[in-house]
Protein backbone atom coordinates (compact mmCIF):
# COMPACT_ATOMS: atom_id res chain seq x y z
CA UNK A 1 0.00 0.00 0.00
CA UNK A 2 1.16 3.99 -0.76
CA UNK A 3 1.87 4.19 3.18
CA UNK A 4 4.62 1.52 3.11
CA UNK A 5 6.63 3.19 0.12
CA UNK A 6 5.75 6.19 1.97
CA UNK A 7 7.81 4.92 5.52
CA UNK A 8 10.47 3.24 3.39
CA UNK A 9 11.47 5.96 1.47
CA UNK A 10 11.49 8.35 4.49
CA UNK A 11 13.86 5.73 6.12
CA UNK A 12 16.37 5.68 3.32
CA UNK A 13 16.09 10.06 3.27
CA UNK A 14 16.99 10.37 7.01
CA UNK A 15 19.28 7.91 6.59
CA UNK A 16 21.02 9.79 3.64
CA UNK A 17 20.98 13.13 5.49
CA UNK A 18 22.71 11.77 8.49
CA UNK A 19 25.32 10.29 6.24
CA UNK A 20 26.08 12.97 4.40
CA UNK A 21 26.25 15.25 7.96
CA UNK A 22 28.92 12.28 9.11
CA UNK A 23 30.56 11.56 5.62
CA UNK A 24 32.85 14.22 5.09
CA UNK A 25 35.54 13.95 8.05
CA UNK A 26 38.72 15.98 7.82
CA UNK A 27 40.03 14.17 10.97
CA UNK A 28 44.17 13.48 11.15
CA UNK A 29 43.99 10.21 12.84
CA UNK A 30 46.05 7.88 11.88
CA UNK A 31 46.04 5.08 14.81
CA UNK A 32 44.89 2.40 11.84
CA UNK A 33 48.04 2.55 10.07
CA UNK A 34 50.30 0.11 10.37
CA UNK A 35 53.92 -0.53 9.16
CA UNK A 36 53.92 -1.89 5.66
CA UNK A 37 57.17 -3.37 5.31
CA UNK A 38 56.55 -5.34 8.50
CA UNK A 39 56.01 -9.19 7.51
CA UNK A 40 54.09 -9.90 11.00
CA UNK A 41 51.12 -8.98 9.60
CA UNK A 42 51.12 -10.35 6.13
CA UNK A 43 50.11 -14.35 5.84
CA UNK A 44 52.11 -16.92 4.49
CA UNK A 45 50.01 -17.38 1.76
CA UNK A 46 51.05 -13.85 0.32
CA UNK A 47 54.42 -13.92 1.60
CA UNK A 48 55.79 -14.65 -1.72
CA UNK A 49 54.40 -10.68 -2.45
CA UNK A 50 55.66 -9.44 -0.09
CA UNK A 51 59.08 -10.46 -0.49
CA UNK A 52 59.05 -9.07 -4.23
CA UNK A 53 57.84 -6.09 -2.86
CA UNK A 54 60.67 -5.65 -0.07
CA UNK A 55 63.50 -6.62 -2.80
CA UNK A 56 61.97 -3.46 -5.21
CA UNK A 57 60.43 -5.94 -7.48
CA UNK A 58 57.16 -5.59 -7.10
CA UNK A 59 55.27 -1.72 -6.25
CA UNK A 60 52.63 -3.43 -4.16
CA UNK A 61 52.69 -5.04 -0.65
CA UNK A 62 50.96 -7.57 0.14
CA UNK A 63 47.40 -7.36 2.11
CA UNK A 64 47.50 -7.41 6.09
CA UNK A 65 45.97 -9.87 8.19
CA UNK A 66 43.12 -8.10 9.60
CA UNK A 67 40.85 -8.20 12.65
CA UNK A 68 37.43 -9.85 13.07
CA UNK A 69 34.67 -7.78 14.25
CA UNK A 70 31.74 -9.04 16.30
CA UNK A 71 28.86 -7.05 16.39
CA UNK A 72 25.87 -6.70 19.00
CA UNK A 73 22.41 -4.82 18.27
CA UNK A 74 19.70 -3.83 19.37
CA UNK A 75 17.00 -1.82 18.35
CA UNK A 76 13.38 -1.30 16.87
CA UNK A 77 11.94 -3.67 14.85
CA UNK A 78 8.83 -3.16 13.10
CA UNK A 79 6.65 -4.69 10.12
CA UNK A 80 5.73 -2.24 7.05
CA UNK A 81 2.76 -4.27 5.63
CA UNK A 82 -0.92 -3.63 5.15
CA UNK A 83 -1.62 -3.54 8.70
CA UNK A 84 -0.17 -0.35 10.82
CA UNK A 85 2.73 -1.50 12.70
CA UNK A 86 3.14 -1.23 16.25
CA UNK A 87 6.78 -0.78 17.87
CA UNK A 88 8.46 -4.23 18.26
CA UNK A 89 12.01 -5.18 19.63
CA UNK A 90 14.83 -6.82 17.54
CA UNK A 91 18.42 -8.50 18.58
CA UNK A 92 21.05 -9.70 17.46
CA UNK A 93 24.66 -10.96 16.68
CA UNK A 94 26.88 -10.89 13.85
CA UNK A 95 30.83 -11.26 12.68
CA UNK A 96 32.18 -9.54 9.57
CA UNK A 97 35.19 -9.77 7.53
CA UNK A 98 37.19 -7.09 5.20
CA UNK A 99 37.32 -8.47 1.55
CA UNK A 100 39.49 -5.43 0.91
CA UNK A 101 39.79 -1.78 2.06
CA UNK A 102 36.37 -1.33 0.74
CA UNK A 103 34.14 -4.58 0.62
CA UNK A 104 33.53 -6.78 3.69
CA UNK A 105 31.15 -9.81 4.61
CA UNK A 106 28.78 -10.48 7.62
CA UNK A 107 26.89 -13.12 8.63
CA UNK A 108 23.94 -12.41 11.15
CA UNK A 109 21.32 -13.84 13.49
CA UNK A 110 18.34 -11.52 14.15
CA UNK A 111 15.54 -12.20 16.43
CA UNK A 112 12.96 -10.04 16.58
CA UNK A 113 8.97 -8.99 17.99
CA UNK A 114 6.29 -7.43 15.91
CA UNK A 115 3.09 -6.41 16.45
CA UNK A 116 0.22 -4.56 14.30
CA UNK A 117 -3.51 -3.19 14.78
CA UNK A 118 -6.25 -2.46 11.78
CA UNK A 119 -7.85 0.68 12.84
CA UNK A 120 -10.87 -0.05 10.86
CA UNK A 121 -13.69 -2.92 11.14
CA UNK A 122 -13.75 -5.48 7.69
CA UNK A 123 -16.65 -5.18 5.55
CA UNK A 124 -16.76 -9.17 5.01
CA UNK A 125 -14.99 -12.13 6.70
CA UNK A 126 -11.17 -12.62 6.42
CA UNK A 127 -9.58 -15.59 8.06
CA UNK A 128 -10.68 -15.88 11.46
CA UNK A 129 -12.32 -12.37 11.75
CA UNK A 130 -16.00 -11.90 10.46
CA UNK A 131 -17.31 -8.65 9.08
CA UNK A 132 -17.25 -5.57 11.65
CA UNK A 133 -14.04 -7.18 13.74
CA UNK A 134 -10.61 -5.57 13.23
CA UNK A 135 -7.74 -7.57 12.37
CA UNK A 136 -4.55 -7.77 14.42
CA UNK A 137 -0.91 -9.67 15.31
CA UNK A 138 2.03 -10.75 16.52
CA UNK A 139 5.20 -11.66 14.69
CA UNK A 140 7.87 -13.68 16.31
CA UNK A 141 10.97 -14.03 13.82
CA UNK A 142 13.92 -15.57 13.49
CA UNK A 143 16.50 -14.52 10.91
CA UNK A 144 19.75 -15.41 9.46
CA UNK A 145 21.54 -13.04 6.66
CA UNK A 146 25.14 -13.04 4.65
CA UNK A 147 25.15 -9.57 3.68
CA UNK A 148 27.98 -7.50 1.80
CA UNK A 149 28.79 -4.56 2.83
CA UNK A 150 30.72 -1.00 1.06
CA UNK A 151 32.26 1.19 2.83
CA UNK A 152 31.70 4.15 1.18
CA UNK A 153 33.85 6.71 2.55
CA UNK A 154 37.82 5.53 3.39
CA UNK A 155 39.72 6.08 0.21
CA UNK A 156 40.52 9.76 1.09
CA UNK A 157 42.71 11.64 -0.74
CA UNK A 158 43.10 15.19 1.43
CA UNK A 159 42.58 13.02 4.78
CA UNK A 160 44.54 10.23 6.78
CA UNK A 161 42.00 7.22 8.07
CA UNK A 162 38.62 7.48 8.93
CA UNK A 163 37.09 8.52 12.28
CA UNK A 164 33.52 7.59 11.10
CA UNK A 165 32.81 4.40 8.50
CA UNK A 166 29.56 5.15 6.56
CA UNK A 167 28.52 1.92 4.73
CA UNK A 168 25.68 0.80 2.54
CA UNK A 169 24.41 -3.16 2.63
CA UNK A 170 23.03 -5.42 -0.01
CA UNK A 171 22.58 -9.75 0.92
CA UNK A 172 20.31 -12.55 1.44
CA UNK A 173 18.14 -13.57 4.60
CA UNK A 174 16.66 -16.76 5.17
CA UNK A 175 13.76 -16.55 8.48
CA UNK A 176 11.05 -18.44 10.12
CA UNK A 177 8.56 -15.65 11.17
CA UNK A 178 5.49 -17.51 13.88
CA UNK A 179 2.59 -14.96 12.72
CA UNK A 180 -0.77 -15.47 15.77
CA UNK A 181 -3.53 -13.24 15.86
CA UNK A 182 -6.18 -12.26 18.90
CA UNK A 183 -9.52 -12.73 17.31
CA UNK A 184 -11.41 -14.55 20.30
CA UNK A 185 -11.71 -13.40 23.73
CA UNK A 186 -11.36 -15.32 26.78
CA UNK A 187 -15.11 -17.29 25.77
CA UNK A 188 -13.68 -18.32 22.53
CA UNK A 189 -15.96 -15.78 20.99
CA UNK A 190 -15.25 -13.20 18.33
CA UNK A 191 -14.93 -9.92 19.98
CA UNK A 192 -17.45 -7.02 19.94
CA UNK A 193 -16.49 -4.03 18.71
CA UNK A 194 -19.44 -2.30 17.97
CA UNK A 195 -18.78 0.18 20.64
CA UNK A 196 -15.54 1.77 18.92
CA UNK A 197 -16.24 5.08 17.33
CA UNK A 198 -14.00 4.47 14.56
CA UNK A 199 -14.91 7.87 13.16
CA UNK A 200 -12.98 9.37 16.03
CA UNK A 201 -9.06 9.77 16.22
CA UNK A 202 -6.85 7.30 16.24
CA UNK A 203 -5.55 7.37 19.82
CA UNK A 204 -9.08 7.07 20.94
CA UNK A 205 -9.82 4.10 18.43
CA UNK A 206 -6.53 2.46 19.74
CA UNK A 207 -7.33 2.64 22.61
CA UNK A 208 -10.96 1.66 22.88
CA UNK A 209 -9.27 -1.92 21.09
CA UNK A 210 -6.80 -2.12 23.66
CA UNK A 211 -9.47 -1.86 26.49
CA UNK A 212 -11.87 -5.10 24.49
CA UNK A 213 -8.53 -7.35 23.64
CA UNK A 214 -7.13 -9.68 26.04
CA UNK A 215 -3.65 -10.25 23.70
CA UNK A 216 -3.57 -13.93 23.86
CA UNK A 217 -3.13 -14.38 19.87
CA UNK A 218 -4.87 -17.88 20.03
CA UNK A 219 -5.10 -18.32 16.43
CA UNK A 220 -2.33 -18.86 13.62
CA UNK A 221 -2.87 -15.94 11.20
CA UNK A 222 -3.88 -16.53 7.16
CA UNK A 223 -0.17 -17.40 4.96
CA UNK A 224 0.27 -18.58 2.11
CA UNK A 225 3.02 -20.88 1.08
CA UNK A 226 4.22 -23.82 3.57
CA UNK A 227 4.43 -24.07 7.25
CA UNK A 228 5.80 -26.06 9.30
CA UNK A 229 5.43 -27.98 12.56
CA UNK A 230 7.70 -25.64 14.61
CA UNK A 231 6.70 -22.66 17.10
CA UNK A 232 4.19 -21.83 19.80
CA UNK A 233 1.65 -23.58 17.69
CA UNK A 234 1.37 -26.70 15.90
CA UNK A 235 1.67 -25.49 11.77
CA UNK A 236 2.18 -22.16 12.83
CA UNK A 237 6.05 -21.37 11.41
CA UNK A 238 6.27 -19.79 7.88
CA UNK A 239 9.65 -20.34 6.30
CA UNK A 240 11.18 -17.36 4.17
CA UNK A 241 13.78 -16.24 2.04
CA UNK A 242 14.44 -12.49 1.50
CA UNK A 243 16.20 -9.39 0.31
CA UNK A 244 18.33 -7.16 2.28
CA UNK A 245 19.25 -3.77 1.96
CA UNK A 246 20.29 -0.77 4.09
CA UNK A 247 22.97 1.50 5.55
CA UNK A 248 24.74 2.77 7.93
CA UNK A 249 26.94 4.57 9.75
CA UNK A 250 29.81 3.45 12.39
CA UNK A 251 31.88 5.77 14.87
CA UNK A 252 35.44 4.84 15.82
CA UNK A 253 35.82 4.84 19.66
CA UNK A 254 39.15 2.86 20.32
CA UNK A 255 41.34 0.72 18.19
CA UNK A 256 38.73 -1.98 19.36
CA UNK A 257 35.43 -0.78 19.67
CA UNK A 258 32.76 1.26 17.59
CA UNK A 259 29.65 2.32 18.25
CA UNK A 260 27.19 2.01 14.70
CA UNK A 261 23.29 3.15 14.00
CA UNK A 262 22.13 1.06 11.07
CA UNK A 263 19.16 0.96 8.87
CA UNK A 264 18.33 -2.74 7.63
CA UNK A 265 15.06 -3.28 5.32
CA UNK A 266 14.15 -7.44 4.66
CA UNK A 267 11.94 -7.69 1.71
CA UNK A 268 10.77 -11.68 2.01
CA UNK A 269 8.40 -11.34 -0.51
CA UNK A 270 5.10 -12.56 0.94
CA UNK A 271 1.91 -10.12 1.80
CA UNK A 272 1.30 -12.32 4.86
CA UNK A 273 3.99 -11.70 7.12
CA UNK A 274 1.81 -9.29 9.25
CA UNK A 275 -1.07 -12.22 8.92
CA UNK A 276 -3.37 -9.77 6.73
CA UNK A 277 -3.51 -8.57 3.10
CA UNK A 278 -5.92 -5.93 1.44
CA UNK A 279 -9.24 -6.44 0.03
CA UNK A 280 -9.25 -6.67 -2.91
CA UNK A 281 -5.55 -8.82 -2.33
CA UNK A 282 -2.80 -6.32 -3.97
CA UNK A 283 0.44 -7.48 -5.26
CA UNK A 284 2.63 -5.05 -2.39
CA UNK A 285 4.42 -7.48 -0.33
CA UNK A 286 5.22 -6.74 3.38
CA UNK A 287 8.39 -5.64 4.29
CA UNK A 288 11.17 -6.02 7.73
CA UNK A 289 12.39 -2.49 8.86
CA UNK A 290 15.00 -3.28 11.63
CA UNK A 291 16.57 0.40 13.07
CA UNK A 292 19.31 -0.74 15.28
CA UNK A 293 22.48 0.24 17.59
CA UNK A 294 25.69 -1.96 17.13
CA UNK A 295 28.32 -2.46 19.56
CA UNK A 296 31.14 -3.70 17.48
CA UNK A 297 34.57 -5.15 18.48
CA UNK A 298 37.90 -5.93 17.15
CA UNK A 299 38.95 -9.73 17.41
CA UNK A 300 42.46 -10.69 16.79
CA UNK A 301 45.93 -10.00 17.97
CA UNK A 302 47.36 -6.06 17.43
CA UNK A 303 50.45 -7.55 16.61
CA UNK A 304 49.69 -9.94 14.07
CA UNK A 305 46.87 -7.81 12.64
CA UNK A 306 45.34 -4.98 11.57
CA UNK A 307 41.96 -3.11 12.49
CA UNK A 308 39.77 -3.90 9.90
CA UNK A 309 40.48 -2.62 6.32
CA UNK A 310 37.85 -0.47 6.34
CA UNK A 311 38.84 1.67 9.10
CA UNK A 312 42.39 2.14 7.23
CA UNK A 313 42.53 5.12 4.24
CA UNK A 314 44.10 2.87 1.32
CA UNK A 315 46.39 5.27 -0.31
CA UNK A 316 48.11 5.60 3.59
CA UNK A 317 50.73 3.97 2.34
CA UNK A 318 51.31 5.79 -0.97
CA UNK A 319 51.15 8.96 1.08
CA UNK A 320 53.50 8.13 3.92
CA UNK A 321 56.20 6.66 1.17
CA UNK A 322 55.93 10.21 -0.90
CA UNK A 323 55.81 11.95 2.37
CA UNK A 324 58.95 9.89 4.31
CA UNK A 325 60.56 7.53 1.37
CA UNK A 326 62.08 4.53 2.85
CA UNK A 327 61.66 1.71 0.17
CA UNK A 328 61.15 3.37 -3.27
CA UNK A 329 64.18 3.63 -5.53
CA UNK A 330 65.47 7.37 -5.39
CA UNK A 331 67.55 7.84 -8.49
CA UNK A 332 70.71 10.04 -8.17
CA UNK A 333 69.95 13.82 -9.24
CA UNK A 334 71.95 14.24 -12.59
CA UNK A 335 72.47 18.18 -12.97
CA UNK A 336 73.66 20.02 -15.73
CA UNK A 337 76.87 21.37 -16.24
CA UNK A 338 77.47 22.68 -19.87
CA UNK A 339 81.80 23.54 -19.40
CA UNK A 340 82.18 20.60 -17.19
CA UNK A 341 83.72 22.49 -14.81
CA UNK A 342 82.25 21.18 -11.79
CA UNK A 343 79.63 24.03 -10.86
CA UNK A 344 76.44 23.55 -11.74
CA UNK A 345 74.63 25.43 -14.76
CA UNK A 346 72.06 26.23 -11.72
CA UNK A 347 75.23 28.30 -10.07
CA UNK A 348 77.72 28.80 -12.59
CA UNK A 349 78.24 32.36 -12.94
CA UNK A 350 80.42 32.23 -16.37
CA UNK A 351 78.46 29.03 -18.20
CA UNK A 352 81.03 28.92 -20.94
CA UNK A 353 84.25 28.04 -18.86
CA UNK A 354 87.34 26.84 -21.61
CA UNK A 355 87.82 23.09 -20.43
CA UNK A 356 90.66 22.25 -17.97
CA UNK A 357 90.51 25.81 -16.74
CA UNK A 358 90.28 26.06 -12.95
CA UNK A 359 87.71 27.77 -11.72
CA UNK A 360 86.30 28.97 -7.79
CA UNK A 361 83.21 28.03 -6.35
CA UNK A 362 80.97 30.66 -8.44
CA UNK A 363 81.94 28.91 -11.91
CA UNK A 364 84.76 32.09 -12.75
CA UNK A 365 88.28 31.55 -13.99
CA UNK A 366 90.94 32.32 -11.12
CA UNK A 367 92.44 35.13 -10.56
CA UNK A 368 94.92 34.90 -8.57
CA UNK A 369 96.04 38.60 -8.54
CA UNK A 370 93.09 40.07 -8.52
CA UNK A 371 93.94 41.98 -11.26
CA UNK A 372 90.92 41.56 -13.77
CA UNK A 373 92.42 39.12 -16.33
CA UNK A 374 91.88 35.46 -15.55
CA UNK A 375 95.37 33.12 -14.82
CA UNK A 376 94.99 30.83 -17.87
CA UNK A 377 95.17 34.52 -19.95
CA UNK A 378 97.33 36.09 -17.76
CA UNK A 379 100.97 36.57 -18.70
CA UNK A 380 102.34 37.76 -15.38
CA UNK A 381 100.63 35.35 -13.06
CA UNK A 382 101.74 37.41 -9.90
CA UNK A 383 101.07 41.37 -10.41
CA UNK A 384 101.61 43.73 -7.34
CA UNK A 385 99.41 46.01 -6.47
CA UNK A 386 101.21 49.06 -7.02
CA UNK A 387 101.53 47.71 -10.60
CA UNK A 388 98.18 48.10 -11.70
CA UNK A 389 95.77 48.37 -13.42
CA UNK A 390 97.80 46.08 -16.11
CA UNK A 391 96.82 45.84 -19.99
CA UNK A 392 95.04 42.80 -21.83
CA UNK A 393 98.06 40.67 -20.79
CA UNK A 394 97.55 40.85 -17.42
CA UNK A 395 101.25 42.64 -17.44
CA UNK A 396 101.48 45.73 -14.83
CA UNK A 397 103.20 49.12 -15.02
CA UNK A 398 106.15 49.51 -12.54
CA UNK A 399 107.90 52.85 -12.87
CA UNK A 400 110.69 53.49 -10.96
CA UNK A 401 110.53 55.79 -8.50
CA UNK A 402 111.84 59.67 -9.10
CA UNK A 403 114.48 59.44 -6.69
CA UNK A 404 116.33 56.44 -8.28
CA UNK A 405 115.04 57.18 -11.98
CA UNK A 406 119.17 58.12 -12.31
CA UNK A 407 120.78 55.77 -9.97
CA UNK A 408 122.64 52.66 -11.70
CA UNK A 409 120.49 49.33 -12.13
CA UNK A 410 120.75 47.46 -9.40
CA UNK A 411 122.44 44.17 -10.52
CA UNK A 412 120.00 41.65 -8.71
CA UNK A 413 116.94 41.20 -10.18
CA UNK A 414 114.62 38.94 -9.33
CA UNK A 415 112.05 39.53 -11.17
CA UNK A 416 108.69 41.30 -10.30
CA UNK A 417 107.91 39.80 -6.30
CA UNK A 418 104.17 39.67 -5.63
CA UNK A 419 102.57 42.05 -3.09
CA UNK A 420 100.85 39.56 -0.06
CA UNK A 421 97.20 40.79 1.16
CA UNK A 422 95.72 40.57 4.29
CA UNK A 423 92.21 40.68 4.99
CA UNK A 424 90.83 43.07 7.78
CA UNK A 425 92.88 43.59 10.56
CA UNK A 426 94.42 40.05 10.28
CA UNK A 427 98.44 38.94 10.20
CA UNK A 428 97.70 35.64 9.53
CA UNK A 429 99.84 34.61 6.14
CA UNK A 430 96.95 32.22 4.22
CA UNK A 431 97.31 29.18 2.18
CA UNK A 432 97.47 31.21 -1.08
CA UNK A 433 99.48 33.85 0.43
CA UNK A 434 102.26 31.41 1.39
CA UNK A 435 102.36 29.59 -2.22
CA UNK A 436 103.28 33.07 -3.64
CA UNK A 437 106.19 33.42 -0.81
CA UNK A 438 107.02 30.01 -1.50
CA UNK A 439 107.84 31.20 -5.05
CA UNK A 440 109.85 34.22 -3.86
CA UNK A 441 111.53 31.62 -1.91
CA UNK A 442 112.86 29.51 -4.64
CA UNK A 443 114.07 32.55 -6.44
CA UNK A 444 116.11 34.02 -3.50
CA UNK A 445 117.59 30.55 -3.20
CA UNK A 446 118.70 30.68 -7.57
CA UNK A 447 119.73 34.66 -6.53
CA UNK A 448 121.81 34.16 -2.95
CA UNK A 449 123.40 37.48 -3.60
CA UNK A 450 119.97 38.99 -3.58
CA UNK A 451 118.08 40.88 -1.18
CA UNK A 452 114.54 41.90 -1.19
CA UNK A 453 112.61 44.97 0.59
CA UNK A 454 109.61 44.00 1.93
CA UNK A 455 107.20 46.95 2.55
CA UNK A 456 104.31 47.93 4.47
CA UNK A 457 101.55 50.79 4.09
CA UNK A 458 100.18 52.42 7.45
CA UNK A 459 97.96 55.44 7.98
CA UNK A 460 98.80 58.05 10.35
CA UNK A 461 97.80 56.67 13.73
CA UNK A 462 99.62 54.45 15.86
CA UNK A 463 97.48 51.60 15.37
CA UNK A 464 97.27 51.48 11.75
CA UNK A 465 101.81 51.65 11.80
CA UNK A 466 101.66 49.21 14.42
CA UNK A 467 99.71 46.64 11.82
CA UNK A 468 101.87 47.43 9.25
CA UNK A 469 104.85 46.15 11.32
CA UNK A 470 103.25 43.07 11.98
CA UNK A 471 102.24 42.48 8.92
CA UNK A 472 105.91 42.93 7.49
CA UNK A 473 107.16 41.16 10.63
CA UNK A 474 104.85 38.26 9.73
CA UNK A 475 106.08 38.00 5.73
CA UNK A 476 109.57 38.28 7.13
CA UNK A 477 109.03 35.15 9.75
CA UNK A 478 107.45 33.14 7.43
CA UNK A 479 110.57 33.38 4.57
CA UNK A 480 113.00 32.77 7.14
CA UNK A 481 111.51 29.77 9.44
CA UNK A 482 109.30 27.84 7.02
CA UNK A 483 111.55 28.97 3.63
CA UNK A 484 114.82 28.75 5.43
CA UNK A 485 115.91 32.10 3.80
CA UNK A 486 118.49 33.98 5.79
CA UNK A 487 117.19 37.14 7.90
CA UNK A 488 119.62 39.24 6.46
CA UNK A 489 118.19 38.93 3.16
CA UNK A 490 115.45 41.24 4.12
CA UNK A 491 115.09 44.61 4.60
CA UNK A 492 112.40 45.87 6.98
CA UNK A 493 110.06 48.89 5.80
CA UNK A 494 106.94 49.13 7.64
CA UNK A 495 106.03 52.80 7.11
CA UNK A 496 106.42 55.90 4.83
CA UNK A 497 105.90 54.70 1.50
CA UNK A 498 102.21 55.24 0.13
CA UNK A 499 100.17 52.27 -0.77
CA UNK A 500 97.54 49.46 -0.14
CA UNK A 501 96.89 49.36 4.00
CA UNK A 502 95.95 45.91 3.45
CA UNK A 503 99.19 44.86 1.64
CA UNK A 504 103.26 43.88 2.33
CA UNK A 505 105.02 44.76 -1.11
CA UNK A 506 108.26 42.54 -2.04
CA UNK A 507 110.83 43.72 -4.40
CA UNK A 508 114.19 43.47 -5.09
CA UNK A 509 116.50 45.94 -3.37
CA UNK A 510 118.94 47.99 -5.49
CA UNK A 511 122.04 49.54 -3.95
CA UNK A 512 120.12 52.44 -2.88
CA UNK A 513 118.48 50.49 -0.78
CA UNK A 514 119.55 50.19 2.57
CA UNK A 515 117.86 49.58 6.19
CA UNK A 516 117.67 47.30 9.08
CA UNK A 517 116.30 43.55 8.53
CA UNK A 518 114.46 44.19 11.67
CA UNK A 519 112.83 46.74 13.81
CA UNK A 520 111.75 46.90 17.24
CA UNK A 521 107.87 47.54 16.88
CA UNK A 522 106.37 51.16 16.92
CA UNK A 523 104.26 50.31 19.94
CA UNK A 524 104.24 47.00 21.10
CA UNK A 525 100.87 47.45 23.45
CA UNK A 526 99.40 47.22 20.29
CA UNK A 527 100.69 44.14 18.73
CA UNK A 528 98.60 41.60 16.88
CA UNK A 529 99.19 37.91 17.15
CA UNK A 530 96.04 36.54 14.53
Amino acid sequence: MASKKYLFLAGLFSLLVTSTAFGQDNSTYTGGSYDYMDTAYVPSSRMDQQSSFLNTQSAYPAKPRDMWELGLSAGYHFIIGDLPGLPGFGGGISLRKSLGHVFSVRAEYVGSFDYGQGYKPLASRFGPWGAGEVPNYRAESHSLSVDALATLNNIGFYRANPKVDVYALLGYSLMSVDVDVDALDGNGNPYNYSSVNFGGKRSDIRKAIKDIRDNDYEQNAPSQGNRVPIGRMKDNQLLRHGMDLGAGIAFRLSKRVNLAVEQKFTLPFDDYVDGYTSQPYDETKDLFSYSNLRLNFNLGNSSKRTEPLWWMNPLDYAYSELNNPRHMKLPTPVLPDADGDGVTDQFDQDPNTPAGVPVDVHGKPLDTDGDGVPDYKDKQLITPTYCQPVDADGVGQCPDPECCKNMKAAVCDLGVLPSITFSGRSVKVGNDQQAMLADVANRMRQSPDCKVVVTGHAEASKASEQLSWDRVNAVITYLTEKEGISGDRFIFQYSGVPGDNHTVDLRTASDADQGPNMVPPPHPNLRRSK
